[in-house]
């Protein structure tokens, strides 16, 4: 048994030691921050690189660029030697490339359209190899009606298989988006476990996900941890069945219970801002949506 100096030694340090964790000025680690060229469909590489290096972005997610969505298309990605010099560019900016989005819809029955897709998938597969990038997007992506819901099911999985098979030992991971009618936490576990490849992993868009399902992102992140190692994030409201994008924090999508879930859960990757303006002109310009983003997007932690 400890005698009584004994006894306030230790609870001395130990009250120490609690109130220097609780009053410890040591900021905690700032969160990953990147964004989809999605949202900056006219910019130019020179103004993507300067609004990520300007705005804390450590990380960008290619799709496409100057209206080119085919990015082995681009002038940047055209010969392994100007592959190597966007990519010097780009790691000189301190901003690393992290996910390649392709069009690429694995639902699809049709054996030619099928190979299409597939085909598609892997030149950005091989351009993600040369770019240091460790990420390629595809998306699951529809449940047509006059096809078998099994068989679809079956289809995303297989696609997902072979496109792990193609990587093989290599350095890019396939990731599928929860996107289209693919977007129940329950149906996308059953697909990722049934694919069941290292190489293999799933984007977590938050309102995708909500906007449809309505599922409490706490418990969306219960079911597919496992397999989340990327996110997007972006902020709407709804009225009836209308989706109004909007600044990030003047929307209602429950961005604070999904990424405290994230947070508490470990989660190590990039938050990723989509801002769809490709698809929707009106929105805010990108000057004025990527600064915000970066800015606002800190409360949240």
């Amino acid at each position: 048994m400890p005698n009584r100096r004994t006894f306030l030694t230790t609870t001395a340090k130990a009250t120490a030691l609690a109130l220097s964790a609780r009053f410890s000025t040591v900021p905690p680690a700032k969160p990953l921050l990147s964004f989809s060229t999605l949202g900056c469909p006219r910019w130019s590489l020179d103004q993507i690189l300067a609004c990520a290096s300007t705005n804390g972005y450590k990380g960008l997610e290619l799709r496409g660029l100057q209206g080119e969505l085919d990015l082995p298309k681009c002038p940047e990605f055209s010969t392994p030697e100007r592959i190597k010099a966007t990519r010097r560019i780009v790691e000189d900016k301190g901003v690393r490339i992290i996910n390649l989005g392709t069009s690429t819809q694995l639902h699809h029955a049709d054996a030619t359209k099928r190979r299409e897709q597939l085909d598609h998938a892997k030149r950005f597969i091989d351009l993600a190899a040369q770019l240091n990038c460790p990420y390629v997007r595809v998306f699951p992506n529809d449940l047509p009606a006059n096809q078998d819901r099994q068989q679809t099911i079956d289809l995303i999985i297989g696609g997902l298989v072979d496109l792990g098979t193609f990587v093989g030992n290599g350095p890019v991971s396939i990731l599928l988006e929860s996107h289209g009618k693919v977007i129940e936490s329950a149906l996308l576990n059953q697909i990722m476990t049934s694919a069941n490849r290292s190489n293999v992993g799933l984007i977590w868009d938050v309102v995708n996900m909500w906007s449809v399902t309505k599922e409490p992102p706490i418990e969306v992140y219960r079911v597919l941890k496992p397999h989340i190692r990327h996110v997007h994030l972006k902020d709407a409201k709804l009225t009836g069945d209308k989706l109004q994008y909007t600044l990030l924090g003047e929307g209602e999508a429950p961005l604070a219970e999904a990424i405290g879930a994230l947070t508490k859960g470990g989660y190590s990757g990039y938050y990723s801002f989509e801002w769809e303006k490709l698809w929707h002109p009106e929105l805010p310009d990108p000057e004025i949506a990527m600064p915000h983003f970066a800015k606002t997007v800190q409360r949240y932690f």
